[in-house]
């Protein structure tokens, strides 16, 4: 069923968020408004069937442009699901305006929705988390494979094997961790701005004014696609602030990288309309349905023209995944938290990189088009019950006059907000931090890098840990990271150049990174840490043993708790080949177990044990490839065996190195 200018009812979604016994809930959007149901069948108990709509339910839907609406579908239960045990629903919706039409699910607006063998999506609720899935970075013409790809493969074999043994799998994940850079709205390929253009005038939404932009450059939405977009040349929006030095350069990172390489944001997406296309374009299949064919506008030369075609066969291959990403999504429960390129590269970096992002009106508003972008897409599925009151409404004023003191308003609102972090109460217990917008910032130069969590923060998780025995935890930045990496990053803070660098790691500010090293060696901590983390566009894991001299809580003296660093990144990013060796390398024999380095770069009584991803060559401990993270945990949280799925669903599973575990 297709409305407006051939558009499927539901543009995208259903996004399954969190699931508990007594609460589901779905994010959907649609291109008119909707009425929704949702019909649930446990397959082990087939007697508690239940069935909610809208007529019976206070669903919020949120009204974008005149063919874009917001749903999150968020239910509490009459009566509890079973645990452990597949649980198949059908999503039909029907247009308010078009009751007479009936209910239209799954088969009419997302045929492929199924795994083969089903005729319904499903999802569990597990008693205890026993395997799941995480990853970070996934960018769309990055020149590899979706790594979502090889998890819609992955569970399409455990359902697979579930139906065949009539009993559910360990094999089957408990979860997807989504730990950041969902998109890059600082970083989109040519043609895929041009489709975001024609998403948004499809969709109808607003015009936004752009306060603050130069004299003769566009100076709203509309103007700005008229002017063809500015391929490639967004920079121009942005002014001068003091000498050769422009906004876009503080912000954007228009700096030259010689060791972290990253693209110029010379694409950067603008306005609020921008922002929420993108989400649709990247989650679904859908929005591409009836598009032209991008093709290069007049004008595009040299350089230009070569990546605009280069790009255009790329996103070939990344819309030909998008109906397995959709499909993924729609099966597992999916948390979500930003990193940088969510919002914009190098975000809140340190005090200076603020000063200069939220005093001028136009950087002000870019950062704060991709928040409300973030708050409606993700932030709202992972605590409904304190993202709906306390940023929904917000959120909807500015939806409703893009440029507009509401508008103004709404960014305010969600640049002072300190509740993007939450925690779910899983089994071991699943809390994600926001390591973005609580910082700890330098109190001895306001260009140094900020901490990571400020003060308040690390007390606030402290407080989340106390009683547990086993955790885990999201932070999208690793907290134990590449040592020759991090020393990189040192030697560019203290030269004064920490945007060329990215040096954004835990170990960068003195108060946080003993803040966080006291959590770990605190008495009452958990026994058992799985970070999961990604960020860095490699994926590793260290294994990290942490001594303990303060009595525990029994009030015995022993080791301390045992700490798993697992990053996987990227879902669709990767480092320079070459590059990357050089650094794993460097990195493997600058720190071996007997290199005098460590002790320059010693922390606090650790012991650090690397894993070697099986099949790389001889030395390598970084795995440069794009894929999705799979941990398989034991009854007591910790880890059994942990890969990297690929996006055909084959594996690399990273293996412990004893011999070459170093003090530290």
């Amino acid at each position: 069923m297709t409305v407006g200018a051939g558009l499927p009812i539901v543009l995208a979604g259903p996004i399954l968020r969190r699931v508990t016994a007594n609460n589901v809930s779905i994010w959907l959007a649609a291109s008119q408004p909707c009425d929704v149901r949702l019909e649930f069948f446990p397959e082990a108990q087939p007697d508690l069937n239940q069935l909610f709509d809208t007529g019976a339910s206070d669903w919020p839907i949120v009204k974008a442009g005149e063919h874009l609406y917001y749903h999150l579908i968020d239910i509490e239960l009459k009566t509890s699901l079973p645990i452990d045990a597949l649980i198949s629903y059908r999503l039909s919706v029907r247009p308010t305006d078009c009751a007479q039409e009936g209910w239209q699910d799954h088969t009419v607006w997302a045929p492929d929705l199924c795994y083969p063998g089903r005729d319904l999506p499903c999802f569990r609720v597990p008693d205890r988390i026993t395997s799941l899935l995480h990853g970070s970075c996934r960018k769309p013409h990055a020149r590899t494979r979706d790594g979502l790809a090889g998890a819609d493969e992955l569970l399409r074999q455990a359902l697979g094997s579930t139906q065949a043994n009539g009993s559910d799998t360990p094999a089957l994940p408990s979860v997807l961790i989504m730990s950041g850079d969902q998109i890059y709205a600082d970083d989109v390929a040519g043609p895929m701005l041009q489709a975001i253009s024609l998403l948004v005038e499809k969709l109808g939404l607003p015009d936004e004014p752009l306060d603050g932009a130069e004299p003769g450059l566009p100076a709203s939405g509309s103007a700005l696609r008229e002017a063809g977009n500015l391929l490639y040349h967004r920079d121009k929006l942005l002014p001068r602030v003091y000498k050769d030095k422009t906004v876009f350069d503080v912000l954007f990172g228009g700096t030259e990288k010689p060791v972290f390489t990253t693209q110029h944001a010379r694409n950067h997406l603008v306005t609020l309309g921008e922002m929420l296309a993108m989400y649709l374009l990247v989650w679904s299949p859908a929005p591409w349905q009836d598009m032209p064919e991008v093709e290069a506008p007049e004008g595009l030369e040299g350089e230009d023209a070569e990546m605009y075609a280069e790009e255009t066969e790329t996103l070939k291959g990344f819309r030909a995944d998008l109906p397995a990403c959709r499909r993924l999504m729609a099966h597992l429960p999916t948390a979500m938290i930003f990193d940088d390129h969510d919002i914009t590269d190098d975000w809140n970096l340190s005090l200076a990189w603020e000063q200069a992002a939220y005093t001028h009106p136009l950087s002000r508003r870019v950062i704060g088009n991709a928040l409300v972008a973030y708050a409606l897409n993700q932030a709202w599925g992972n605590r409904a019950e304190a993202i709906g009151p306390d940023i929904i409404p917000c959120v909807e004023a500015a939806l409703d006059a893009p440029g507009s003191e509401a508008h103004e308003d709404a960014i305010t609102r969600l640049l002072d907000y300190e509740q993007w972090d939450y925690q779910w109460q899983t089994s071991p217990p699943l809390i994600v931090l926001d390591t973005r917008t609580r910082r700890w910032r330098s109190e001895r130069s306001a260009s140094d890098p900020s901490g990571l969590l400020d003060w308040e923060a690390v007390t606030d998780l402290q407080t989340h840990l106390k009683g547990e025995d086993a955790v885990l935890l999201v932070s999208a930045a690793p907290i134990f990271g590449v040592k020759l990496i991090e020393t990189v990053q040192k030697l560019f803070t203290l030269a004064g150049k920490p945007l060329t660098v990215d040096a954004e790691y835990w170990m960068a500010h003195p108060g946080t990174a003993s803040a966080i090293l006291n959590v770990f060696s605190h008495r009452g901590t958990p026994q058992h840490f799985v970070i999961l983390s990604g960020d860095v566009h490699y994926s590793f894991v260290y294994d990290v043993e942490l001594r303990q001299s303060a009595p525990k809580l029994s009030g015995e003296i022993g080791d301390g708790p045992k700490i798993w660093q697992i990053c996987s990144s990227g879902i669709k990013n990767k480092w320079p080949d070459k590059l990357i060796n050089i650094l794993d390398r460097g990195n493997r024999w600058a720190f071996s177990p007997r290199s005098p380095l460590n002790w320059f770069t010693k922390r606090r009584g650790m012991r650090v044990i690397p894993r070697k991803p099986v099949g790389t060559p001889h030395g390598r401990r970084l795995l440069n490839a794009s894929g999705i993270g799979l941990v398989e945990l034991d009854e007591t949280g910790a880890p059994i065996h942990i890969h990297e799925v690929m996006p055909d669903g084959s594996f690399v599973s990273f293996e412990r190195r004893e011999a070459e575990a170093r003090e530290d």
